[in-house]
């Protein structure tokens, strides 16, 4: 397993730069906590010194997948390792766009493989971005296989939706641009899927003393769970979240990451997770994911922990979401905005 370092996200922000949207932040007015949550959270006395919004779900393709899959093509464009047949994945979600359009941004061949049941406004999308859509099966299993058989036969370059550490560190560049824009950053909370995000994240933000708040949905808990076994386990999935934090099992490089300290991991029911991004809409005209908006969940559910004010020498765990201290400066990520807004608009009468 390679261990990601902060030299990996350095490299990787010198890669790219130019080539990806800088993240824009975005300062919320004092009490935005209090106004946005339910419960207990109306009487709290403490508020954070500040809560920042990153909004990366501006990136290219509408979500930070675009990094790691900008580093993983010009990565190996460096290396003289691009082969002739491009690059391919299997993927319809926001990794597969990514990959699409950092491939045509680079001039490269893209072959992306979906099930036959994909939906036709991803595979459009897919293909407005030049991508080569094949469509296999009617599961991703399926599609899958069509992909790993392609690389077998025509020696394409297989990209991951998470699972790379070029991948990682292309993820954790949006911390350095966070950590430059956000002076005194104490916390940054991000939401976690298969942990690829994290785990740059995570070493990011290590190197600069900032902690860690790794939030999952209640059933779709794979790095929560890794934590306590100490290692990869699978998990069921089941959420409201699962189609961008929907993975059966978590990195060993997040795991690796996690267990470097200064990480507290905090599960959200999805009730609090579809509040939170309704509020997103309903009071700052934002439209987000289920999985971005699981991180502001974190803050604004009714049952806030109070962490540890030192970060843990090892991982924390818990539930219902995290509590900032009074004066801690806060970044939450809303890393993608690949929805349907139709679900969010509400009709006034």
């Amino acid at each position: 397993m390679h261990q990601l370092t902060y030299e990996d996200i350095r490299a990787a922000a010198d890669r790219i730069a130019g080539r990806t949207r800088p993240v824009a932040v975005a300062q919320l007015d004092p009490g935005a906590l209090r106004t946005a949550s339910r419960g207990p959270l109306d009487d709290r006395s403490e508020q954070p010194g500040e809560v920042w919004l990153a909004l990366e779900f501006m990136q290219h393709t509408g979500s930070f997948k675009a990094r790691g899959a900008q580093n993983f093509i010009q990565a190996h464009r460096d290396a003289g390792s691009l082969p002739e047949a491009g690059v391919t994945i299997a993927s319809g979600g926001n990794a597969g766009l990514a990959c699409a359009w950092a491939a045509q941004q680079q001039g490269v061949r893209a072959t992306v493989f979906l099930p036959e049941t994909a939906p036709a406004v991803k595979v459009a999308w897919l293909r407005g971005y030049g991508a080569d859509v094949r469509l296999v099966g009617a599961e991703y299993a399926e599609a899958l296989a069509a992909c790993e058989e392609f690389v077998a036969a025509t020696g394409a370059l297989a990209s991951h939706a998470y699972d790379h550490p070029l991948i990682a560190a292309g993820a954790g560049t949006l911390l350095e641009e966070i950590h430059q824009r956000i002076p005194g950053l104490d916390t940054v909370v991000v939401a976690v899927g298969g942990g690829g995000l994290f785990a740059g994240v995570a070493t990011a933000a290590q190197h600069h003393g900032i902690r860690t708040v790794a939030v999952e949905p209640e059933n779709c808990r794979a790095l929560n769970a890794a934590i306590e076994a100490g290692r990869p386990v699978d998990v069921p999935v089941e959420s409201v979240a699962a189609d961008s934090l929907g993975a059966r099992r978590v990195t060993a490089m997040a795991v690796a990451a996690a267990q470097k300290g200064g990480v507290h991991s905090v599960l959200v029911p999805d009730s609090d997770i579809l509040r939170a991004r309704q509020e997103l809409w309903d009071r700052r005209r934002i439209v987000v994911e289920h999985g971005a908006a699981t991180a502001w969940a974190a803050l604004t559910g009714p049952d806030q922990q109070v962490p540890d004010r030192e970060p843990p020498a090892g991982p924390a765990t818990g539930s219902g979401g995290y509590r900032p201290g009074g004066g801690e400066k806060v970044c939450v990520v809303l890393c993608g905005a690949n929805t349907d807004v139709t679900t969010l608009v509400r009709l006034e009468s």
